[in-house]
């Protein structure tokens, strides 16, 4: 059974809180999540929010992000450097957050530097205040080292959130955590609500987010060479920069590989790489003018999508693959599940959708009904109920 914090948590205090994540200019999910969190938060009346920005490696102020965009970090609120690697640096982390009244913490295991980033179970030892911790990774099979890990997370922290009902059955099944301290609260959608009101281009598909391997686009390109005799409009729009990390890995092999294979398979002047900036604006702009939005992740381990929140949000109709997050928002009628690593199913999902105008008109009505839980108004006003259950209570154990 899910856990819950009543509303009477909702409203009156406010407080000065830290934000543990990645955080812009870094280019990953993380960092667009904990900016767009610290942004909902301060809508609260009374609450500030002071970013602590996890460094694992030399700063780089021009990276792009998640979004396919570039977006700077705001100047107007305090950020404090954490360097994962300096031990000073550590206890300089975690006198900063003891002077304010508790820390929302972003987990994952890629970004708090060597040996899955145990250097967070340090932080969380020591600081004094409560503690929030987004889960964003619940591996199906871990490692053991991994598994310590995120049960230490789970236990050091006052309360740990998932982002979907099915990460949460996930973690209280398979690992050693206190059930009554895991919440679950939903992903938060950076594209606003309601402005899915646009009629679009009836055949243009749209992936869009850091590029790299393990994103599935070769199964897409592939669908598309299965149905482009039946839909002989259809265009495929790939928006986003390459991963920094793969790109400094590998350059734009992987890029290169998909518009190869698109030309390969005669397709190539169907399927569109569009790695340039965009503005939120922009981006809006381009989920609008798109029909399907598609995620072909090749992982079963996927178990939230921003980019999914983001499509639902835009009222947006979404074709995914078999991962927990679209599963569990399947049921709405607003994303159709395909197999995974399957161009055959994926064409399959994409032609029943884009040759029935009802079925699209539903699926855009039913992620419209889901957007409002999405907004970060609304996640930031149920992480602020679990914070201040803790605050009212560190020392004892969150009920359900």
């Amino acid at each position: 059974m899910n856990a819950h914090i009543s509303d009477g948590f909702a409203s009156s205090a406010g407080g000065r809180f830290a934000m543990v994540s990645t955080l812009p200019p870094t280019a990953c999910g993380l960092a667009t999540f904990g900016a767009a969190l610290s942004r909902g938060l301060e809508l609260r009346p009374g609450v500030e929010v002071e970013g602590i920005r996890v460094m694992d490696g030399p700063a780089n102020e021009n990276h792009i992000d998640a979004t396919g965009g570039s977006h700077g970090v705001d100047e107007a609120r305090p950020t404090h450097l954490w360097h994962v690697a300096d031990h000073r640096s550590l206890f300089e982390t975690v006198d900063r957050i003891d002077q304010l009244d508790g820390v929302f913490l972003q987990h994952e295991y890629g970004i708090f530097g060597p040996n899955d980033g145990d250097v967070v179970l340090d932080l969380l030892d020591r600081i004094d205040v409560p503690s929030v911790t987004t889960l964003h990774t619940v591996p199906l099979t871990a490692t053991a080292n991994q598994r310590r890990i995120l049960e230490g997370v789970v236990d050091g922290s006052t309360a740990s959130i998932t982002m979907t009902m099915s990460a949460r059955t996930r973690l209280v099944e398979n690992y050693d955590v206190d059930p009554a301290k895991v919440f679950t609260i939903p992903h938060g959608a950076t594209i606003p609500a309601g402005i899915g009101h646009v009629e679009p281009r009836p055949y243009q598909l749209l992936t869009w987010g850091l590029l790299g391997p393990g994103k599935g686009i070769e199964w897409v390109i592939e669908a598309i060479a299965h149905i482009k005799d039946v839909h002989p409009e259809i265009r495929y729009v790939v928006a986003g920069a390459t991963h920094p990390k793969v790109l400094a890995r590998d350059g734009e092999a992987y890029r290169d590989s998909l518009i190869d294979l698109a030309h390969e398979l005669g397709v190539g002047d169907r399927v569109v790489f569009d790695p340039r900036y965009r503005t939120l604006d922009e981006l809006n702009d381009l989920i609008l003018q798109s029909e399907l939005v598609v995620l072909p992740y090749d992982s079963p381990d996927q178990i939230t999508s921003g980019v999914l929140v983001d499509a639902v949000s835009a009222g947006r109709p979404v074709v995914a693959t078999d991962f927990p997050h679209a599963n569990e928002l399947s049921r709405s009628g607003a994303v159709r599940v395909a197999p995974r690593r399957n161009s055959l199913g994926l064409a399959r999902s994409i032609d029943q959708i884009l040759g029935s105008r009802s079925t699209r008109v539903f699926m855009r009505q039913a992620a419209r009904r889901l957007a409002p839980q999405h907004s970060w108004q609304s996640v930031a006003r149920s992480y602020l109920r679990v914070m201040r259950a803790g605050r009212q209570a560190p020392r004892r154990q969150l009920t359900s």
